[in-house]
């Protein structure tokens, strides 16, 4: 059976969320591009996340087919440094409310209306919240009709997961080849559903503005980093390689985005020591306005913006860049390499999560840490031209497999396994025979 939009709701329950004191990496930009995409489908769909105090605790969005709840906004209300902010705090109030709400608001209602839930976790913080909703619905006599899937984005605090529970009560799902190998050291083996990105990133970005950025920066080398500021980004060796091509008497410009991490502070003084001139400025507003930030910055070796680069400055500055340094050490997906791909930027890559990227076909990849290894590759983008149009051209073919229309049609075939090993009552003719058993009951769990 095909998974419908007039027999499905889903569920998606994430800290990170569309809102931007709610995002941090790819995880907010995951579950945005997720849940807008099942709702562009015609699904009911609903997000729990926790959002930004000042926006509405409940908002409903595409033709009200999105559902946006906002969670814990008291707490963010004293903790406005973003989503992680008093995660503790926050996770006690998620663990403590969501439960029900969800019972409640969304589950009850939609099986009373002859519906199948579809609830998502993701991340180690909803593992817990993911227990006890099962636990709750089979004594509530709902858990046939609710298939529970949760998703690794990461190696965050798998420390804190009774995995033994989560996975007696969920199909457990990651987002990579590299994830799935890295949960075999868990004693888990996870269904792989790959992210997505908006079709509407496949536009081109304007040309004018690509190439005004691009003169803008005036520099032999002009390359674009963003993402946390965490070690597992290589930082350090994206600021080397650019330091050791000044050293050689090439210009250069690094226009870099980092978050609020303290490992940004040794980022700069490293690329100080490093002999790179750095300024650090409020983003622009305006795309107009960044490419103006870049020429009055003209002598910067390293810029770096220190608030929110809107949607259409990211797409620009990934098409104007000679090349953008995705070159992560530990990537379990990759979202940025793939973005670039679909403005038509030209992407260097680490080689773990990024399933998407072929050497020297789609993008260019590093298989170490060595910076020396980054500037061979940023010389053979100036040397090869052709070969680095060839490579852009590829990238955005690439592009087009994964956005979310396609990935949605693939994680409906999962969904009809986990319904299966769950024992869950699709509504209407069921494609793929459930194993006689009953449904799932709660058993044991530490609480961690």
């Amino acid at each position: 059976m095909k998974i419908t939009p007039q027999g499905t709701v889903f569920v998606l329950l994430s800290f990170e969320g569309p809102d931007v004191y709610s995002q941090t990496g790819g995880l907010g930009v995951r579950v945005t591009g997720l849940s807008r995409a099942l709702a562009g489908a015609g699904f009911e769909t609903h997000l729990f996340f926790v959002g930004d105090p000042a926006l509405p605790s409940d908002e409903q969005l595409s033709n009200d087919r999105l559902h946006l709840h906002r969670r814990c906004q008291q707490i963010s209300a004293v903790h406005p440094a973003g989503v992680y902010d008093g995660e503790e705090e926050k996770l006690r109030e998620w663990n403590g409310s969501v439960p029900a709400a969800l019972i409640d608001g969304v589950i009850v209602p939609a099986v009373e209306a002859g519906r199948n839930v579809v609830v998502m976790g993701e991340e180690w913080q909803t593992a817990w919240t993911m227990n006890a909703v099962s636990d709750s619905l089979y004594y509530r006599g709902l858990r046939d009709r609710v298939v529970m899937l949760w998703n690794a984005n990461n190696t965050f605090s798998f420390w804190r997961i009774n995995w033994g529970a989560l996975a007696y009560a969920t199909t457990i799902t990651t987002v990579s080849r590299y994830m799935k190998f890295k949960m075999w050291e868990q004693g888990q083996n996870p269904v792989v559903i790959g992210n997505g990105i908006p079709r509407e990133s496949l536009a081109d970005p304007d040309p004018a503005a690509v190439a005004a950025l691009h003169a803008a920066a005036g520099a032999d080398y002009f390359c674009f980093k963003i993402g946390r500021f965490d070690p597992d980004k290589r930082w350090l060796m994206a600021v080397a390689a650019v330091g050791h091509l000044k050293h050689l008497g090439s210009s250069v410009k690094l226009l870099i985005r980092g978050g609020r991490e303290a490992h940004g502070e040794e980022v700069v003084a490293y690329a100080k020591a490093q002999g790179l001139s750095v300024v650090a400025v409020r983003t622009p507003e305006t795309v107009a306005g960044l490419i103006d930030l870049v020429r009055s910055n003209r002598d910067a070796d390293v810029i770096q913006l220190t608030s929110f680069l809107s949607g259409e400055q990211v797409t620009v500055a990934y098409a104007a860049a000679d090349a953008v340094l995705a070159n992560s050490g530990h990537e379990p997906f990759g979202l940025v390499g793939l973005e670039v791909m679909a403005a038509g930027g030209l992407a260097i890559t680490g080689s773990t999560g990024e399933d998407y990227a072929d050497a020297m076909q789609n993008a260019l990849v590093v298989e170490t840490d060595d910076p020396i290894e980054l500037v061979t590759l940023l010389h053979l983008v100036k040397e090869r031209p052709a070969l680095a149009a060839a490579i852009r051209k590829r990238g955005r073919a690439t592009a087009k497999d994964f956005v979310w229309d396609r990935v949605i049609e693939h994680l409906q075939l999962r969904i009809e396994f986990a319904a299966a090993q769950q024992s869950v009552k699709l509504a209407g003719p069921v494609a793929v025979a459930a194993r006689p058993r009953a449904p799932r009951k709660p058993r044991a769990r530490a609480n961690k």
